[in-house]
C-alpha cells in the first residue's frame, strides 16, 4: 500500500468494478458507472483534517462515530444521509479502509455490480 493516503485510497476505489474517478467540488471523487458517487476525498476541504466521505450501510455512521470519534465523523452535506467520514491523518488500517470502501460501493452499486465483489 502506498504511503500517500490519496494514492492508497485511489487504488482501493479503482479496483472495484466499473469505477471511475474525476474531480467533484475540487476533490478526487469515485463514481460507479460514471454517475453515482460512493467515495469522495477530503483534503482539508472543510476543516484542517485529511480524510474521505463515503456511503455507508444503515447505522454504520452512528456506531463508528460513537465508538471511535478520533477516527470517524459525520461529514457535512451528506452526513444527514448516513454517509461516514473517515480520517486519514491518524494511524490507518488499510484492510479496514478497504472493507469500508467496499461497503460504500455495495450501498450505491446496482445489485449486479455489487454481486461481482462476492465472486
Amino acid at each position: 500500500m502506498s504511503n500517500d493516503p490519496l494514492e492508497a485510497l485511489r487504488a482501493i476505489c479503482l479496483a472495484l468494478p466499473e469505477t471511475t474517478e474525476r474531480s467533484s467540488h475540487g476533490e478526487p471523487t469515485w463514481f460507479i458507472r460514471g454517475k453515482k458517487v460512493f467515495v469522495s476525498y477530503a483534503d482539508h476541504h472543510h476543516d484542517d483534517r485529511l480524510g474521505f466521505w463515503c456511503a455507508a450501510p444503515l447505522g454504520m455512521q452512528e456506531s463508528r462515530v460513537a465508538a471511535e470519534p478520533t477516527r470517524f465523523f459525520r461529514p457535512p452535506y451528506v452526513g444527514h444521509r448516513g454517509w461516514l467520514g473517515v480520517y486519514l491523518d491518524v494511524p490507518v488500517d488499510w484492510d479496514e479502509i478497504t472493507e469500508i470502501v467496499e461497503d460504500a460501493y455495495r450501498v450505491i452499486a446496482p445489485i449486479s455490480l455489487a454481486k461481482r465483489l462476492d465472486s
